[in-house]
């Protein structure tokens, strides 16, 4: 590839014009007159015509893309068109049967700043049990789905969970984290797909988006062996890195035995498929993440209501420990302050039995990080895996927690400036699976539907773009072959729409990728003189 403007990422922020490709790697990087040397008769010449290149970009915290069969709210945009969706699935429903969304929406993309409540969604379909999906740790139920689970006034609450209520002390229909365990859902079903296929499928809708890796927080044993039957057959164009995921019971035990009786064992794998470690969750999402302070009314309850802590202290300590005795990699969902405190606190007790500098344990997601936090993260190695939740639920972490804590979420200039590693996501479902957005979001600090949130934490688009690359590269142990532009790494980048460096804000928001290569093969394309070639060979 010669004339282009290629950002390689190295540690000296090279801007080279070309690079060549031998097999799976990048042989030379530099102008186009040194990369000439490798030009021979039988060498296909790509013309980049000015186009800016840069490194396969990468997810942390990627669950899938969502969407699937229950109804699908993601064009909704006020609280009608919710009602509506749902009206018109339970006019093709049968009397009685449940009817369930799936996840892929946020009520921050509706006009009323809110989730639909079961008077809502009585208004809606009065004479089907409904259960509105929202992310990974809110379901919102209507009078009649409430009556079908046995879910009445005077429930009892739940440790680690939230049974929502109106200002008069009804329900108003919302299980948040552990409550949910109070609905058996199976989940609508829809036609029979080979799992396999739909998850190549999956990767190539995300390689449209100039993803070549991505890291699944909390896969099963089943998800894993599937990704290893697809890369053994040569058919996974994805480099994946996951996580399995551990009960909230503290049943570390049983998910150890379970590995072992899989023949899977920490840091298995290769440049393609890679065992990242366990991860853990100890407090909720937008709605319940476990902060130092009350939330702001009226959700604060009077002061009592500051999140949820969804796994005891002692058992989560006991947890974290027991997994590195047994060689492996610790992740956790931490959103709120207070989640934080625990987790490093036990990342402290795991340093005492043995050194976690090196290791790269990660905190997943850390909304709120406190200088203490910071420092601790540095001092153990311990890296920030964050997204850009704030982008999409802005109006949703003002209205819980206030302006000032909303708008601290993510905190990413105070991560870089600690000198705490960091790499980028979506948590997509929860928030649509694009990472331009990623790079928009954290370069302006603009927000879907609130402005501006929390400006002075915003970051360089070369800033960004390193988390975005190498960050990930460092969190997954791959830093040696991906995340930069540089001889001797794997051909994993991306040809862009646009100048990433020059186009004007908002030009990252609808960036394109015009071509997607993975280990030197084209698995997307838009353009005629890079066609898709098929499947990447192992």
């Amino acid at each position: 590839m010669v004339g282009g403007e290629i950002l390689t990422v190295d540690d000296a922020g090279t801007v080279a014009q070309a690079l060549a490709i031998h097999g799976d790697s990048l042989v030379a990087v530099g102008s186009d007159a040194e990369v000439a040397a490798w030009i021979g008769p039988d060498t296909r010449v790509v013309e980049l015509d000015g186009r800016t290149v840069i490194p396969g970009l990468t997810d942390n915290h990627f669950h899938g893309i969502g969407g699937g069969p229950g109804v699908d709210l993601s064009g909704a945009r006020s609280l009608a068109d919710v009602e509506a969706a749902l009206a018109a699935r339970a006019a093709t429903t049968p009397a009685g049967e449940v009817i369930v969304t799936n996840s892929d929406w946020h009520e921050g993309q509706l006009a009323e700043q809110r989730l639909p409540y079961r008077d809502d969604l009585d208004a809606a379909t009065p004479e089907h049990p409904v259960v509105v999906v929202r992310g990974g740790h809110q379901y919102v139920l209507n009078s009649a789905a409430l009556e079908r689970w046995g879910i009445r006034r005077d429930a009892p609450p739940v440790a680690g969970g939230r049974i929502g209520r109106y200002p008069d002390g009804r329900l108003n229909g919302e299980l948040v984290d552990r409550a949910k365990g109070l609905v058996e859902l199976d989940g609508p079903e829809g036609p029979a797909t080979d799992p396999g296929e739909e998850l190549l499928d999956e990767h190539r809708r995300l390689h449209a988006l100039g993803l070549t890796s991505v890291r699944y927080p909390g896969g099963s044993v089943e998800r894993y062996e599937l990704l290893r039957d697809l890369h053994r057959e040569g058919r996974l164009t994805m480099r994946v890195d996951q996580l399995f995921r551990a009960g909230r019971g503290g049943t570390v035990d049983e998910l150890l035995a379970h590995l072992d009786e899989a023949g899977i064992a920490p840091g298995e794998g290769d440049e393609r498929l890679w065992v990242g470690g366990v991860k853990i969750s100890i407090d909720g999402g937008f709605e319940g993440g476990w902060m130092r302070e009350p939330y702001r009314e009226p959700w604060g309850e009077d002061g009592r209501f500051s999140g949820l802590q969804t796994v005891d202290s002692a058992v989560y300590v006991a947890m974290v420990r027991r997994l590195h005795e047994a060689g492996w990699r610790v992740a956790t969902h931490a959103v709120g302050d207070a989640a934080m405190d625990l987790v490093l606190h036990a990342y402290r007790q795991a340093h005492a039995d043995a050194s976690l500098v090196g290791r790269r344990w990660s905190v997943e997601h850390g909304f709120i990080a406190r200088p203490e936090h910071l420092e601790t993260m540095r001092e153990l190695g311990v890296a920030a895996s964050v997204q850009n939740h704030l982008y999409v639920a802005a109006p949703s972490l003002v209205a819980y927690w206030g302006t000032d804590r909303a708008h601290h979420t993510t905190p990413l200039r105070d991560y870089l400036d600690a000198g705490v590693e960091t790499s980028l996501g979506t948590d997509s479902p929860v928030i649509p699976e694009n990472p331009f957005w990623v790079l928009h979001h954290f370069t302006t600090r603009e927000t879907m539907s609130d402005g501006v949130a929390g400006d002075e934490q915003a970051v360089g688009r070369m800033e960004a773009l390193r988390a975005a690359t190498r960050g990930y590269a460092w969190l997954t142990f791959g830093e040696e072959r991906r995340g930069s532009l540089e001889a001797g790494k794997l051909a994993d980048l991306v040809l862009l729409s646009d100048d990433y460096r020059s186009c004007a804000d908002p030009c990252l928001q609808t960036m394109e990728a015009r071509a997607t290569l993975v280990g030197g093969q084209v698995v997307h394309s838009t353009l005629a003189e890079l066609p898709v070639q098929g499947s990447v060979p192992d």
